[in-house]
């Protein structure tokens, strides 16, 4: 963790001894009374956090707000429902690299068993985005949306639309000008279904390649995002 970020943030307040983020700051940065910390609300401000005490029930501190929230990068990631594990890895650093949404989808081709998982049907994927957003030393987290059909997603909102396959003959993704809104869509452990292809080419994606070896879509995911936030002039 670079930050201590909190669901809710107060003046002076306690974090209290069972919840993890307190046992970050005795046992790993070992800090104590008097010393100084970075502190900050979820998806609403930064600042410093000052323990004032250690006690059975947790870290007593203060806090002093030094500046709000910054916007997230205009980037929403659609992908493919995955086995629990990945989800985690790419949720988290889907939040570190700063989109702003993740769209996770059934597919036609993923593993059915997936969808009854706890990561997709009670929110067990909110620690991955703070843990993201901890490590990421901000405390703006990405909107996650869980669907069930591609069908369902406004397309047309988004300036560049692009579309990581390997099957289709397509052009490096490095290779894209990006300016706007955009949203780039990662397939499931088997892919993307024709029908899903074509879904995709008829609301005017554009096809890409990340080179000619095929790679696993936690590695995808956030290759991808690294390289449209170069493109638009952020990384």
């Amino acid at each position: 963790m670079n930050i201590v970020l909190l669901e809710s943030v107060s003046s002076s307040g306690l974090i209290p001894s069972t919840d993890r983020r307190a046992q970050h700051i005795i046992r790993v940065l070992r800090l104590k009374a008097g010393d100084t910390f970075i502190l900050g609300q979820l998806n609403a401000h930064l600042g410093t956090g000052l323990i004032t005490s250690i006690t059975g029930d947790g870290v007593h501190y203060t806090y002093e707000k030094t500046r709000d929230a910054k916007p997230l990068y205009p980037l929403t990631l659609l992908v493919g429902q995955v086995r629990p594990i990945s989800m985690k890895r790419i949720l988290r650093e889907a939040t570190m690299l700063g989109a702003q949404e993740v769209i996770i989808s059934r597919c036609e081709l993923a593993e059915k068993s997936y969808e009854s998982a706890k990561i997709y049907t009670d929110k067990a994927y909110e620690e991955f985005l703070l843990d993201g957003a901890m490590i990421a030393g901000d405390v703006c987290v990405p909107n996650v949306e869980i669907i069930t059909d591609l069908k369902s997603v406004e397309y047309d909102k988004y300036q560049h639309r692009f579309l990581l396959d390997n099957v289709t003959g397509s052009s490096p993704l490095s290779r894209e000008e990006v300016t706007g809104e955009t949203i780039v869509a990662v397939g499931p452990e088997r892919g993307f279904s024709d029908a899903e292809r074509a879904l995709f080419l008829h609301h005017d994606f554009t096809v890409h390649s990340l080179g000619g070896r095929i790679l696993r879509t936690e590695t995808a995911c956030p290759v991808a995002l690294s390289i449209v936030l170069s493109r638009m002039g952020l990384l």
